[in-house]
């Protein structure tokens, strides 16, 4: 674990003890902290009682603590802790916020930190195989693998110094002020989790931060194929030292400081990879992952990683479990299991990766659960690589109704069901594919548990 001296007399409280929290909990204690800890799990609490003093921070005196340490999860914007934090002067903090803290103690290093609303996962994990394949240590962390507070601090090694991978979302830049990333990524920004943040704006505001908090010199690399993307960029290639992403001035309206070199905002695209050499990166196909992989490429670069490396990894990188995760292969039909698709925004780039072949259609769909929205407006323009639908869960109904002007649909209710359905269907060539557009929470814990249920029936099949 990241143990600092950074917090040694201090004073935390930790609310909430999955994952992150215990991590927190055991590196805030290591050095030297004084830790109040809670969860409202009696079972969670057991995990640290006798180490941490036990106190719910909402009925607990805060006066004289360093930070609330919360868990990402925690919706600011309705939450009565973070009224009594601001009563009592003490902020909120996340463990990203801890990491940044603790830097300036670690080994020398680097940190590549990623954020958008699509692809996040997918471009961390090929971020850190490309930097693995080049020799230098590395370990990805924040809102993928391992909290990073828990896992060893990098130790440079003769190919030069480690990098740290940490995937962000929205929810961890709002709890993090000093993370001055080296190369700092933003990939698309469509609308989503809506309900934290006050209008699109404010989402999109969420994101720019992490843009704010970097030093001069360090790189921005931004995938310039939307337009708050788009605004972004411009206002970092205009702006000065300390610019607002909350700020309503603009770009044009702000003087540049000739001091800080935003000269290092790398634009990059879907345009910027050849479509015959990505069919030479089996676990890369789609014009989405062009996106991630034009993004890794120059991140690769930034990072001074050779040309010969950078090739050998966009080959044999490995896709991650339900992200366009190819499954079986089962009488020349391919299975795919993309259950991260969770919005239509990240389903419709699935729906592009396998258009029509000969005019015929090649994809068996299956979609629904927790709907996002009441339409599937940014899949459209794929209906035409669609040879049949299969609706489940609690949109099925809805999203059956919406498509059947479009295409063959079968309302299945049940995963399973949709499986079976399609396998019979399906010939060799097709693809059944397991991109939802939906949350996961009708019928499965999550979207993990929906694409073990997927990868389960179809090992099941005659």
């Amino acid at each position: 674990m990241i143990v600092s001296d950074v917090f040694a007399g201090k004073t935390y409280a930790v609310l909430g003890l999955a994952r992150s929290g215990l991590a927190t909990v055991e590196t805030l204690l290591a050095s030297g902290a004084r830790v109040v800890a809670w969860d409202s799990q009696e079972m969670a609490r057991a995990q640290v009682e006798g180490r941490a003093e036990l106190g719910d921070p909402m009925e607990i005196d805060l006066t004289g603590f360093d930070g609330i340490v919360v868990s990402p999860g925690v919706p600011l914007n309705r939450h009565p802790i973070a009224m009594r934090a601001k009563i009592a002067g003490v902020p909120i903090i996340g463990d990203i916020e801890l990491f940044a803290l603790a830097r300036p103690t670690l080994p020398p290093h680097k940190v590549v930190g990623i954020t958008g609303t699509n692809g996040k996962s997918t471009t961390t994990a090929l971020i850190h195989h490309i930097i693995e394949q080049a020799g230098y240590p590395t370990v990805m962390g924040g809102n993928i693998g391992l909290p990073v507070l828990g896992q060893p601090p990098l130790e440079p090694n003769l190919q030069g110094v480690g990098v740290y991978v940490l995937e962000l979302s929205s929810y961890q830049i709002d709890l993090t002020y000093s993370l001055d990333c080296d190369v700092a990524v933003l990939l698309n920004i469509t609308p989503d989790h809506l309900d934290r943040y006050n209008g699109f704006e404010g989402y999109v505001a969420s994101k720019a931060r992490l843009f704010a908090m970097q030093s001069a010199g360090h790189v921005a690399v931004i995938a310039t194929e939307d337009e708050p993307s788009r605004s972004i960029a411009e206002k970092l290639r205009h702006s000065s030292a300390g610019w607002n992403p909350t700020s309503s001035s603009s770009a044009t309206d702000e003087k540049r400081d000739p001091s800080v070199r935003w000269d290092d905002v790398i634009e990059v695209g879907v345009r910027d990879i050849d479509p015959d050499t990505q069919l030479g990166w089996p676990a890369l196909q789609g014009p989405h992952n062009a996106q991630n992989a034009a993004v890794a490429i120059a991140v690769a670069k930034a990072l001074d990683i050779d040309d010969a490396t950078l090739a050998n990894a966009l080959v044999s990188y490995a896709s991650l479990p339900h992200r366009m995760q190819a499954v079986a292969t089962r009488n020349g039909v391919l299975y795919v299991n993309d259950s991260k698709a969770t919005n239509a925004a990240s389903t419709a780039p699935a729906l592009a990766a396998w258009p029509a072949k000969d005019g015929k259609p090649r994809i068996h769909w299956i979609l629904g659960g927790v709907a996002k929205s009441d339409n599937l407006d940014e899949c459209v323009p794929h209906f035409g690589n669609v040879a049949h639908a299969y609706t489940i869960g609690e949109a099925g109904h809805m999203f059956a109704d919406l498509l059947r002007p479009s295409m063959a649909v079968d309302d299945s209710e049940m995963l399973s069901a949709a499986v079976r359905r399609a396998a019979r269907i399906a010939q060799p060539g097709d693809v059944i594919l397991l991109s939802p557009a939906c949350a996961s929470f009708d019928q499965f814990r999550d979207f993990e548990a929906r694409g073990d249920a997927f990868v389960a029936a179809v090992a099941a099949l005659d």
